[in-house]
């Protein structure tokens, strides 16, 4: 028998391989472009932590590399990111051509092929929530970080203006599924993103999350009214 977290990987790992080839386009047009803004902010506020002599960046479950990509080009920092789903990594090191401080590998968010203390910061954007265990995803993220370093967690969150919110709800259950089936060949793809979102913990409940784990100074910003947030944390120093 098939225990629960691999099942759910690779019925995760499969679904995202079906979409790879449509995935970028269908981001940005589904969000018009405001996910680009959204990376851009994850990089201001890592600013500090790449402009070490030196830094390694990892940014785990990767996909197409956007984030990578764009944290390479906000700083000098040598940048590894990983990802389980090959069809993805191969896109992402397509677009990374030529850009000899980003590497790309293939691994596993919930055991992570480095040692303890590896690195000056990490992230994840839009990945934890596919995780089987976000709890043993955060554990990962801060294992290899380095004692006083930062995670950065970007991730789909609840939209907190009424009114707004009913209107973001309809849109993101009812009009990008129906959109995104249609481009992208997989409705159920898109029908799994919303589900997800609303299975996922709340802006609150991510930032005790990642408290209980071991995470020190956790804090959140809520970007454009609450569809996403950007929760940082820091490994304490000295554990």
């Amino acid at each position: 028998m098939i225990p629960p977290q691999t099942e759910h990987a690779q019925r995760v790992r499969s679904m995202f391989a079906g979409i790879a080839n449509r995935y970028d386009l269908l981001n940005h047009l589904l969000s018009g472009n405001i996910d680009k803004r959204w990376r851009r902010l994850v990089a201001r506020r890592l600013q500090t932590a790449m402009a070490s002599d030196g830094a390694r960046v990892l940014d785990v479950a990767c996909g197409t590399g956007d984030l990578a990509l764009t944290l390479s080009d906000k700083s000098d920092a040598r940048i590894v990111a990983i990802d389980f789903c090959r069809p993805m990594l191969t896109i992402a090191a397509r677009k990374a051509r030529g850009t000899a401080k980003v590497s790309f590998l293939e691994g596993d968010a919930l055991s992570l092929p480095f040692a303890d203390e590896s690195f000056d910061a990490t992230t994840i954007a839009f990945g934890l929530r596919n995780l089987a265990s976000v709890e043993d995803g955060l554990r990962e993220l801060r294992r290899v970080l380095k004692p006083g370093a930062q995670v950065a967690v970007l991730e789909f969150s609840k939209p907190l203006v009424p009114g707004f919110r009913e209107l973001f709800q309809f849109y993101f259950t009812r009009v990008l599924p129906l959109i995104g089936g249609l481009l992208s060949g997989s409705r159920g793809a898109y029908e799994y993103l919303p589900d997800s979102v609303s299975r996922f913990p709340d802006q609150k409940r991510l930032a005790e999350m990642m408290r209980q784990v071991g995470f020190e100074k956790v804090s959140y910003e809520n970007l454009t009214g609450g569809i996403a947030a950007l929760h940082i944390g820091m490994r304490p120093t000295g554990r």
